[in-house]
């Protein structure tokens, strides 16, 4: 890629401009009664946790499960919490498949600010979708992500399929 080419990442600069939330974006997300920034992200609400798209992702497709819980480590989650973190995990996989084919997932949790956690004191899931040669030089060097489609389109699509 030349260095005079334009790199088009336009979801980026509301964060970078943008006043930083002093709430977490992940609380509060029970119901769709409560209106906030994340709601057209999310793609599926459930008991105990729900899923929604990343804002600021690795790749396309970039979902989080988390609990509805304000909780910072893994050990914290009741039984129930486990079970439908999982669950979500493996239904995500069966979504992203069906509407994105991807060649393979990094699935996991980051505990923890040294483990690259980003909202350390809300436990969180990520099901990132792979496909073989995405990752070049791009986050490796210049820490930027491209994804090609608006992400209220991508949450639209995961959540249409996931219904």
């Amino acid at each position: 890629m030349s260095q005079d080419r334009p790199l088009w990442a336009p979801w980026r600069i509301s964060f970078i401009r943008g006043e930083k939330e002093k709430r977490c974006f992940m609380c509060g997300q029970q119901s769709p009664e409560e209106t906030t920034p994340e709601e057209e992200l999310i793609v599926h609400r459930g008991k105990h946790a729900f899923v929604l798209l990343n804002r600021f992702p690795y790749n396309s497709g970039h979902l989080l499960a988390a609990p509805y819980r304000h909780i910072g480590d893994i050990s914290e989650l009741t039984a129930d919490e486990r079970l439908e973190l999982m669950d979500l995990c493996v239904k995500s996989k069966e979504v992203l498949d069906k509407v994105m084919h991807p060649a393979g997932y990094n699935v996991g949790f980051n505990l923890g600010l040294a483990a690259g956690a980003g909202v350390a004191d809300h436990i969180h899931l990520h099901v990132v979708p792979r496909w073989n040669g995405d990752c070049n030089f791009m986050p490796v060097i210049g820490d930027v992500r491209v994804v090609p489609e608006a992400l209220a389109d991508t949450a639209a699509m995961i959540r249409k399929a996931w219904n």
